[in-house]
């Protein structure tokens, strides 16, 4: 991300679960944070239907490119996930079209 080749990053895992190695990760993200070099968001989504925890997404994104969170929120909401989702998903995560076409064809295809 401070190389400029991506711009936003996006973790998930249940509130109070995600590995010290991530924790860790996420203290070297936060002196980024802190020098305005990344912008921080977190979210908690509480339990619903037969999940029984809370979800919390941690999201990183360039300055300027905040738009990212709620987009991608709003992405996670989608009540169908196919092939249109799973593109939206990796342009939102700044990967290359020819990156997303080769992971459809592997995920998707024949």
């Amino acid at each position: 991300m401070l190389a400029g080749r991506k711009p936003f990053a996006h973790f998930v895992d249940a509130k109070g679960q995600f590995p010290q190695t991530l924790e860790r990760y996420f203290r070297l993200f936060d002196r980024h944070v802190e020098m305005a070099r990344l912008v921080r968001r977190d979210h908690i989504e509480p339990p619903i239907d037969k999940r029984k925890y809370e979800l919390y997404r941690i999201m990183f994104a360039v300055p300027g490119e905040e738009w990212r969170f709620d987009a991608f929120l709003g992405l996670m909401q989608s009540p169908i996930w196919g092939p249109a989702q799973e593109r939206r998903e990796g342009e939102l995560l700044g990967y290359e079209d020819w990156m997303n076409d080769h992971f459809l064809e592997l995920k998707y295809g024949d």
